[in-house]
């Protein structure tokens, strides 16, 4: 598409990488996986792609299992082990996400960092751009494949690898707040926010080894809450949704 060809409708980013925690996987303050809550992510992704955005998503999958479940000094699981199994909740979430999104006529491959070659592609990065390349939505699981790595930073991994123009953050909030807007009703929503400011406030926006990665490259993040129907669409188009966290504050 040329830009003399372009619309109000057409995506501001070519490329994406979509971050999706487990919660987005089912309903409020349940666990394991909601099928409504998957189809709702699913028409939401799918809405987005159909402007023509290349997009990667990357998913946890703390709706399943956390590793963090298993740290306790009493548990006879070793820690690097419970990561492991984190990652591979990760892959049950993918297989639910790609099968909803070709139940709407979505293309897509699922791709894991670890080796599970009966149900997914391993991730290579060559190989992940050209699926993109042919209109594709990518789905990247297991993380970065190695323990004690946050599906986090394996989102900023990949947004940089894939050459991403953004790194959109899905949460359950509106943003980014200077408190927990859960616990306090006056906590203020920021609009923009520097990385040095993410860093110096301790902002929850995501973990510091993420937050490092997309700062020393100037990844641009957007936060946002994509339990509001559209929001993800509108996160592509380069609509004012949510907190954007970059170099400097506009």
């Amino acid at each position: 598409m040329t830009e003399d060809a372009a619309s109000p409708a057409d995506p501001r980013y070519r490329r994406v990488v979509l971050k999706i925690s487990g919660e987005g996987f089912v309903h409020a303050g349940e666990r394991g996986i909601s099928t409504d809550a998957v189809l709702h992510l699913a028409r939401q992704t799918a809405a987005a792609r159909i402007h023509g955005v290349e997009m990667a998503v990357v998913i946890g999958g703390g709706n399943i299992l956390r590793g963090a479940q298993f740290t306790s000094g009493t548990s006879a699981v070793h820690e690097a082990t419970a990561h492991y199994m984190g990652m591979l909740a990760t892959v049950i979430n993918g297989l639910a996400l790609q099968d909803s999104l070709e139940s709407l006529g979505c293309d897509t491959r699922l791709m894991t960092a670890m080796r599970i070659d009966g149900v997914a592609e391993p991730y290579l990065r060559r190989r992940a751009r050209r699926h993109l390349e042919k209109g594709r939505i990518i789905i990247l699981a297991a993380g970065t494949g190695s323990p004690f790595v946050t599906t986090d930073t394996a989102a900023a991994q990949r947004a940089l690898e894939l050459e991403a123009d953004i790194l959109l953050k899905a949460t359950r909030v509106d943003g980014v707040y200077s408190d927990d807007p859960e616990k306090n009703p006056h906590a203020v929503l920021y609009s923009e926010l520097s990385y040095d400011d993410v860093r110096r406030q301790n902002l929850r926006v995501m973990d510091p080894e993420a937050i490092t990665k997309c700062m020393e490259y100037d990844m641009p993040i957007l936060v946002f809450n994509f339990r509001k129907a559209g929001n993800i669409e509108r996160a592509v188009r380069g609509e004012r949704v949510g907190t954007r966290v970059h170099a400097t504050r506009v």
